[in-house]
């Protein structure tokens, strides 16, 4: 458990019911911006129960620690009285008062990411009504507005790519955002971030355990949120696959921008802003068994996917 810093363990203890005990703790793998830890806790029965342990650990992150966690707990006491499969916040301490690090406690949720390209088919249409049940949460307190750093002149146009195309896709992004109706944002929803139970010997049998990380939880557009995905199912499992999400948000029951630029504005920001950490996701998904996504291949499917945006809304 040398893992996990003294005064954090001490803080965890501290969470725990009447007789429990932590016995040992496991890394989690695949997240980006901070350190995960599934802790396992002996119950006074004699049993055990997991918990998930979040720590800002990483310095160049620090500054943003507090915001993230506090929108996290936030998003996951409201989300408590609802359907949506999110874990159950346990305790949290933002600005690192007693422990070692920014931290936040919850619950574990069973289930696993599935990032392989078999059984898609079947997880795509889950992914999309669970988005659609999201957004149509109204909270107590609005989160508040999302943020998009991406502006024209950060954009990283991948080596080989058509370059008129690409200055074509930056000039829609310096144009004013649209308007838009506001919804609550999970602002990092993907399959990365979803768990699913995938029965062994029936793959259509998959169902979605839980949603996952809302640190970045926003209010804005729907379509934002249907942005990122789609981009990042066109990374994971190639261009059409991006295009193919938004249908399936829409056949169950979610409601898009009206015209077809202010859904290209929303859809390019997003694979706009992917274009500056493609490095940066490559790297989880390799680790957790997608060794073919390469940096180069990611950058070749993001180009693709631009294209493909460009040529069917621009």
């Amino acid at each position: 458990m040398a893992a996990v810093r003294p005064l954090t363990l001490a803080w965890v203890s501290r969470h725990l019911e009447v007789g429990e005990r932590i016995l040992s703790t496991e890394a989690l793998h695949g997240g980006i911006t901070a350190d995960m830890r599934r802790l396992t806790v002996g119950t006074r029965e004699g049993g055990t129960r997991d918990l998930v342990l979040r720590s800002f650990v990483d310095p160049s992150y620090a500054e943003h620690a507090e915001d993230w966690l506090h929108r996290e707990a936030g998003a996951l006491s409201s989300l408590a009285e609802t359907g949506v499969p999110a874990p159950g916040l346990v305790a949290v301490d933002t600005s690192a008062t007693h422990c070692e690090y920014p931290s936040l406690l919850m619950t574990h949720l069973g289930g696993r990411t599935v990032l392989d390209d078999e059984g898609l088919t079947t997880r795509l249409p889950l992914l999309a009504r669970q988005l659609v049940e999201i957004h149509a949460l109204r909270p107590a307190e609005r989160p508040r507005k999302y943020v998009t750093l991406t502006t024209a002149d950060t954009v990283v146009v991948p080596k080989g790519a058509d370059a008129t195309t690409w200055e074509a896709a930056i000039n829609v992004i310096r144009a004013p955002a649209p308007s838009y109706e506001g919804r609550l944002l999970h602002r990092d929803f993907q399959p990365g971030n979803v768990l699913f139970d995938v029965p062994p010997t029936r793959p259509a049998g998959a169902r979605i355990t839980g949603v996952v990380d809302w640190a970045a939880t926003s209010w804005g557009p729907a379509d934002l949120d249907v942005a990122h995905c789609s981009t990042i199912l066109a990374l994971l499992h190639g261009p059409a696959w991006g295009q193919r999400f938004a249908e399936a948000y829409e056949e169950a029951g979610g409601v898009l921008a009206a015209t077809a630029g202010e859904r290209l504005y929303w859809r390019v920001r997003d694979g706009l802003a992917c274009s500056e950490e493609v490095r940066l996701v490559a790297q989880p998904w390799r680790e957790a068994g997608r060794t073919d996504l390469t940096t180069r291949a990611m950058e070749e499917r993001l180009d693709a996917y631009v294209t493909v945006l460009m040529d069917t809304l621009g």
